[in-house]
């Protein structure tokens, strides 16, 4: 069986610096409990939703272009795999055509058969289909707002 990795992307009439610039603001399209910095290689930062946590390293970071984020530790409490995400990459690429940016996003290891799937496509959905580009677009996206 093919591996099929979560993916979401959308268009955008903005520059891809504009697009790239948006997605390191974690805190303003993804949680407001974002601690740390995306913003280049090297760069750690933690989320929080409640009593689950996510560590982050950004392995790479091409501006305007290219970000990979590989999560170092994770501590899913809802589920029975707690540290399900830790090992996986969240990858960022974006590109221009006449028609404008693409953003396309690739959780590399949340698969259809990872216990979080359902609840983890739902959530980036939201986060990535709707609330970074309503960021991009207005300034203002729809973010998690817990301890």
């Amino acid at each position: 069986m093919e591996r099929q990795d979560y993916h979401n992307s959308f268009m955008i009439n903005v520059s891809p610096k504009v697009a790239y610039e948006n997605i390191l603001k974690v805190s303003q399209w993804w949680t407001s409990t974002f601690k740390g910095s995306a913003a280049k290689a090297g760069d750690t930062f933690d989320v929080t939703f409640g009593k689950t946590t996510v560590a982050f390293k950004v392995v790479e970071a091409v501006p305007q272009k290219k970000l990979v984020w590989l999560v170092t530790d994770s501590h899913l409490d809802w589920q029975n795999n707690k540290t399900e995400w830790t090992g996986t990459k969240v990858v960022w690429d974006i590109s221009e055509d006449e028609k404008g940016t693409r953003v396309d996003m690739t959780h590399v290891g949340l698969v259809p058969e990872a216990e979080c799937y359902k609840n983890c496509e739902e959530g980036w959905n939201g986060y990535v289909g709707e609330s970074l580009p309503k960021l991009i677009a207005s300034g203002a996206g729809v973010v998690y707002e817990g301890s």
